[in-house]
């Protein structure tokens, strides 16, 4: 499972990378907000998933017991 992980927090990386590149204001406007928010969101639950006690966490959100 921490390889799903680690993938979802490189491509949250790369995501980030690439909006970071886009300097021109023009119609990619859009694409490049959601290419941000996007791999922000990717990183946050990565890191949330990599954390000790994470399956707990998700389980007591769930209710799965």
């Amino acid at each position: 499972m921490g390889f799903w992980y680690l993938l979802l927090l490189l491509i949250g990386i790369v995501l980030i990378i690439v909006g970071a590149m886009k300097k021109g204001v023009s119609v990619a406007v859009k694409a490049v907000i959601l290419l941000f928010v996007i791999g922000i969101l990717f990183i946050v639950v990565s890191v949330v998933l990599l954390m000790p006690g994470s399956s707990d966490v998700i389980a007591e959100l769930l209710k799965l017991e």
